[in-house]
């Protein structure tokens, strides 16, 4: 148990990879509050900033749902978060104890979504909705939306954010662009895919996917169509169903376009059930209309070149080997172009990965070659020990036995 003065810690509530969280009374008011402190001693400038920033978004949001921080402690060599405590537990925790009826969960998916609204509206899309990050007090029936360590604040004007290829937040709960394995921008739509693993979860107290390593969830998330809950569970009415397998569409544009309207869909099932004691079936999304400007990110006019890059992959899946040349002059969409194919690679398990031979590093020799190695290595340590040993034994076969060295640390 740590020590941190002016605190007195009760309990441990939670630790993750990176986070221990406890909770406490603070001595000179004996207010009850939560401590949110990193585990590394030493944080580098990208995790600082994080952190920063996780402390600036939930103490300027003055949003009933969302937990307020009330203030940063130095602890050792890290930071600790103070939060305030909003009592109860996770929705994880709560779905561990008990099956939710279905009033309980259409209760409690009618706040989570005007939740998810409100911090929409305040131009912030979460990028980590998951059960573990919502608390519920049952004896206030408040929900509270938590962690918003990844969370990123949209600029004005700005509808989304450029995806870094990097794997961010709970593997089980992200969308397939949040992967960075769809050539697609992140926007606020990821939460409401987010959204629909959570909802699959209270419906059926599992997630629609099952995997044995992190990028065999990942190609389910992009390639694998989950079971409807209604066809696992006779008993759950078809039209939430529905609305669940609306918030999982692979595309962003196939799921609702604002948290208002799913509030609303949820909402009507709710009344249903409360007046009638049963739901009749809707088409979900008819009360959806979008409040933002969204450009589809859709290649036009390029059909005829992107099948013939398709072409060219499925005799690669066949056991071909290809090497093809695109060309055409600076800033007339190359590279847009070769990232259609980047779904369909990932969609048969492969890797993709690419470099620009940028003009500002034209003295650095190899820098485009350098720039997609560095892409598949990455790609390659987030698969299965055993995997990553099937890599270490082939790039020692090809070094002339020279060892690799073992470790995730290597690039």
């Amino acid at each position: 148990m740590i020590a941190l003065p002016g605190y007195q810690i009760t309990a441990k509530i939670y630790e993750s990879a990176n986070s221990l969280i406890y909770r406490c009374i603070r001595l000179r008011d004996r207010q009850p509050v939560v401590l949110k402190i990193l585990k590394q001693d030493y944080l580098s400038p990208n995790e600082l900033a994080r952190y920063k920033q996780e402390y600036e978004v939930t103490h300027s949001l003055n949003i009933d749902g969302v937990v307020k921080a009330l203030g940063v402690e130095k602890y050792q060599n890290t930071l600790a978060i103070v939060f305030e405590d909003c009592g109860g537990d996770s929705l994880l925790n709560l779905m561990a104890k008990k099956q939710l009826s279905l009033e309980e969960f259409l209760s409690l998916a009618v706040r989570i979504a005007e939740i998810i609204g409100e911090i929409h509206a305040a131009n912030i899309i979460h990028q980590n909705i998951n059960p573990s990050n919502l608390m519920f007090n049952p004896e206030t029936g408040q929900v509270k939306l938590i962690d918003f360590g990844i969370s990123t604040v949209l600029s004005q004007g700005s509808v989304g954010i450029v995806n870094t290829n990097f794997l961010e937040g709970n593997l089980t709960y992200i969308s397939p662009e949040q992967t960075g394995r769809m050539n697609r921008a992140v926007d606020y739509r990821t939460d409401f895919y987010s959204l629909g693993v959570t909802l699959y979860e209270m419906l059926l107290q599992q997630t629609p996917f099952a995997a044995a390593d992190p990028m065999e969830l990942v190609h389910c998330h992009i390639a694998k169509q989950p079971i409807p809950p209604w066809e696992l569970n006779p008993q759950i009415p078809k039209v939430i169903s529905d609305i669940v397998m609306k918030l999982l569409a692979k595309t962003p544009e196939e799921r609702y376009q604002s948290a208002w309207g799913i509030q609303a869909d949820l909402v009507l099932c709710l009344m249903q059930l409360e007046a009638n004691d049963y739901i009749e079936d809707f088409q979900p999304g008819e009360n959806d209309v979008s409040n933002r400007f969204q450009i589809p990110q859709k290649l036009y006019g390029r059909e005829a070149e992107i099948g013939v890059l398709i072409a060219a992959l499925q005799r690669i899946f066949e056991g071909n080997k290809e090497m093809m040349l695109v060309s055409g002059y600076s800033g007339i969409g190359k590279s847009s172009l070769v990232r259609e194919i980047c779904q369909p690679v990932f969609c048969q398990q492969g890797y993709f990965t690419f470099g620009n031979c940028d003009r500002l590093q034209r003295n650095v020799p190899y820098s485009g070659l350098t720039t997609a190695l560095v892409g598949l290595i990455r790609q390659l340590l987030a698969e299965s020990e055993s995997r990553l040993q099937q890599w270490r034994d082939k790039l020692t076969a090809a070094m002339g036995g020279r060892q690799v060295p073992p470790g995730r640390n290597h690039s």
